[in-house]
C-alpha cells in the first residue's frame, strides 16, 4: 500500500543527532518497519539496515568491538536495526559504537518493551530518545479525509479499530480475517518467546475476560479465581500485555478521600478491532449492546496517541466512588485536574459528580460525544 504519514515523523527526523540512538517501541503490525524506512529516506544519510530476526545480523554483531562494527558500517552515518529486541546484547553493542564511532547515528525498532527497554535503559541513559508507534491516530487520518468522512468512517473504526493494513484491504470479511490473522500469529509472538511464558491459551482467556470487562474495574484476585491460576501469575501477564502495547492499565484517582477506589484498576485495549476479535464479535452498532464499552476504548486509545505523539506529559486516571459516583478520565497537568465523562448519547444536561465538584470544585469537566470528540483526540 502507499505511504501513509504518521504524526512523529519530524520529531524522530529532529532526533537523529550524531551519537544519540533513537527508539522505536510499538505493537507488531502497527508500522514501525513502513516509518523507518521513510525516516531512511528524509534523512538523507548514508545507512545500513539490519533486521534483528535475520540470522545474517546476529552473525554481523555478534563479535562485540570497535574494529568489527567500523569494518561492517563503512561510510555510512546511520544504523538502523529493526526488532533489536531480538539480538543478544543489542545494549551494550549499541553503546560501544555510540561510545567509539564518530558521528554515527542509530535507530533500534523493538516490539516489546520488556525486552527492548530493558536492554538498552542502563547502557543508553542520557544518550537516546524514545518514541512509541500505535495503530493509525485519527489526527493521522484527519491528513488524507474530511470531516464528512471522518464522520461516516467512526462506527468503522469503533468496531474494525486502526491496523495500518486494514487501510488496503477492501472487502471487509477480509478485513475481519485480517484481525482474526493478527491474533493468532503476532499478538502474542513477544510474550511466548519470554522465558517461562508458555500458556497462549490462558493469556488468550485473560484477554477475553479483560476484552469483556472494558471501563469497569478489575480485580486481579477475582481474575485469578476465575481462571484458576494465582494473583501473581495474573499479575506478570497484565504486567507483560502492556508492555507488548496490547492493553493499557488505568488507576484509579484520589486524595485519600475516605469513600475513593483506588485499590482496582480499569484496563483498555490500545486498537477496538484487537478488543472485538478477541470476542468474535464484529457486529455493527445497532446490534450491539456494549457501545459504551467501544466508544470508552475508543476515546481513551486514541487520547493516548495524542498524549504521546504530542509529548504531552499529564497523568490519567479514572475516578469512582463507593456510592457508584464516577467519572471515566482524568487528566492532572501543571497542577489542574480535567474531568471527562465519554457519552455515546447525550439525553441532558451534563453535570458532575456532586462528590467530585465538591472534593475538587477547581477541576475543570467536559462530557465528549460524537458532537465535540475530535477536539477531545486531535
Amino acid at each position: 500500500m502507499d505511504y501513509f504519514h504518521r504524526q512523529i515523523e519530524t520529531l524522530i527526523l529532529r532526533s537523529l543527532k550524531p551519537n544519540k540512538a533513537t527508539v522505536l517501541l510499538g505493537a507488531r503490525r502497527v508500522g514501525k518497519t513502513e516509518l523507518i524506512k521513510y525516516i531512511d529516506k528524509e534523512a538523507k544519510y548514508k545507512s545500513l539496515n539490519l533486521h534483528g530476526e535475520d540470522t545474517e545480523a546476529l552473525d554481523v554483531l555478534y563479535v562485540r568491538s570497535t574494529a568489527n562494527y567500523k569494518r561492517l558500517l563503512g561510510d555510512s552515518k546511520l544504523l538502523i536495526i529493526d526488532e533489536a529486541q531480538e539480538i543478544p546484547d543489542i545494549g551494550a553493542k549499541i553503546k560501544l559504537m555510540l561510545d567509539t564511532i564518530d558521528g554515527i547515528m542509530i535507530i533500534a525498532t523493538g516490539s516489546s518493551a520488556f525486552d527492548l527497554s530493558n536492554k538498552l535503559g542502563e547502557p543508553l541513559v542520557g544518550r537516546k530518545s524514545t518514541f512509541y508507534l500505535f495503530p493509525f491516530a485519527q489526527s493521522e487520518f484527519a491528513l488524507s479525509e474530511n470531516s464528512v468522512q471522518t464522520k461516516a468512517n467512526l462506527s468503522i473504526r469503533l468496531i474494525l479499530g486502526a491496523y495500518p493494513e486494514l487501510e488496503s484491504i477492501i472487502d471487509r470479511v477480509d478485513k475481519i480475517e485480517y484481525l482474526k490473522e493478527i491474533i493468532n500469529a503476532y499478538l502474542l509472538k513477544d510474550i511466548l518467546a519470554f522465558e517461562g511464558i508458555k500458556s497462549r491459551t490462558l493469556i488468550l482467556a485473560l484477554l477475553r475476560k479483560i476484552a469483556f470487562r472494558v471501563g469497569n474495574e478489575i480485580s486481579v484476585e477475582g481474575l485469578g479465581n476465575e481462571l484458576g491460576v494465582s494473583k501473581n501469575t495474573i499479575d506478570k501477564y497484565l504486567d507483560l500485555l502492556s508492555k507488548v502495547f496490547i492493553i493499557h492499565k488505568v488507576q484509579g484517582f484520589s486524595r485519600n478521600l475516605d469513600n475513593e477506589i483506588t485499590k482496582m484498576s480499569k484496563w483498555y485495549f490500545y486498537d477496538n478491532g484487537i478488543r472485538n476479535a478477541l470476542i468474535a464479535n464484529f457486529n455493527s452498532l445497532d446490534m450491539r449492546d456494549d457501545i459504551g464499552s467501544l466508544w470508552e476504548n475508543y476515546l481513551v486509545s486514541e487520547r493516548l496517541k495524542l498524549l504521546s505523539y504530542t509529548r504531552s506529559h499529564a497523568n490519567h486516571y479514572f475516578w469512582r466512588t463507593h456510592r457508584k459516583q464516577e467519572i471515566d478520565w482524568v487528566e492532572e497537568k501543571d497542577g489542574q485536574l480535567y474531568a471527562y465523562e465519554f457519552k455515546w448519547s447525550v439525553t441532558k444536561t451534563p453535570k458532575p459528580p456532586s462528590t467530585w465538584q465538591k472534593a475538587y470544585p477547581k477541576s475543570k469537566y467536559q462530557v465528549i460525544s460524537p458532537d465535540n470528540y475530535l477536539d477531545f483526540i486531535t
